[in-house]
């Protein structure tokens, strides 16, 4: 039964992604993958709180198969580093090299701190 709910989670992920990246590229233009650093940030400031949050130690408590269906299931499929490797690719072949390694900084430090903030979140949420 716990792969039915990390698939449902999974599938929900992944029609939020392909949104926000659409609205991203109408909005800020095609040129340079916004949607997907976006996603990535805001799913890993997620999965830093809900984990937090729902630790053993944490102030929610959750069955296992909840955070499975969130964190593997709705994160998984919501975050995007397949797409955020090919991107990156993309961008390098593209003759872009310059704007491919800032977006894998921007990537990494600000997704990190994104994880970051969603811990201190819920641990001060916890308090």
């Amino acid at each position: 039964m716990v792969y039915f709910w990390i698939a449902l989670g999974s599938a929900l992920g992944g029609v939020a992604r392909y949104s926000m990246q659409g609205w991203a590229a109408r909005s800020l233009g095609p040129t340079f993958p916004w949607g997907t650093l976006f996603v990535n940030i805001i799913g890993c400031t997620f999965i830093g709180w809900f984990a937090t949050m729902t630790a053993p130690e944490g102030r929610i408590l959750v069955a296992s198969t909840t955070r499975q269906f969130v964190m593997v299931g709705i994160c998984g499929g919501f975050t995007t580093f397949s797409s955020f490797s090919l991107e990156t690719l993309n961008l390098a072949r593209a003759g872009e090299p310059g704007r491919a390694m800032a977006y894998v900084l921007a990537s990494v430090l600000v997704c990190l701190l994104g994880v970051w903030l969603g811990s201190v979140a819920a641990l001060e949420m916890s308090r």
